[in-house]
């Protein structure tokens, strides 16, 4: 994974819920896996915006739900801190569902994306329509 110019703070545990911001049909996403996490022993994986994770559709139109997707944070609740000194939390959690190529499924995203996901993954950024 590209690194990025935050100290993200992991604000989303393994079975959180989040929205899902784009179109692709989920409507709530819960998280099952967090890709590339490194924790101790007895901690759940967590993670935080531009990271990668595994979702469970929970709800949704019906040839997507109870179904397994990728997926990529964008917003988070928890404040995280960027390199400039602010400090930048969003009213709600929500992601994006992406293919293995990590390319969005949707055509459009509702609401704003934080600018650490389009560093990461700058195919997100082509359908965004508000950067923070």
């Amino acid at each position: 994974m590209k690194a990025i110019s935050a100290s993200v703070t992991k604000g989303l545990q393994v079975g959180s819920e989040m929205k899902c911001a784009d179109n692709s049909g989920a409507k709530i996403l819960e998280i099952i896996s967090v890709r590339g996490f490194r924790g101790r022993r007895r901690s759940r994986p967590s993670g935080g915006v531009a990271d990668q994770v595994s979702c469970k559709v929970k709800s949704g139109v019906e040839n997507v739900r109870h179904q397994v997707h990728m997926a990529v944070i964008i917003r988070q609740r928890k404040e995280y801190r960027r390199l400039d000194g602010i400090w930048i939390s969003f009213e709600d959690n929500a992601g994006v569902v992406v293919t293995e190529k990590f390319e969005p499924k949707g055509t459009i995203i509702k609401g704003p994306v934080a600018k650490e996901v389009i560093e990461r993954f700058p195919t997100v950024g082509k359908i965004a329509t508000i950067v923070v």
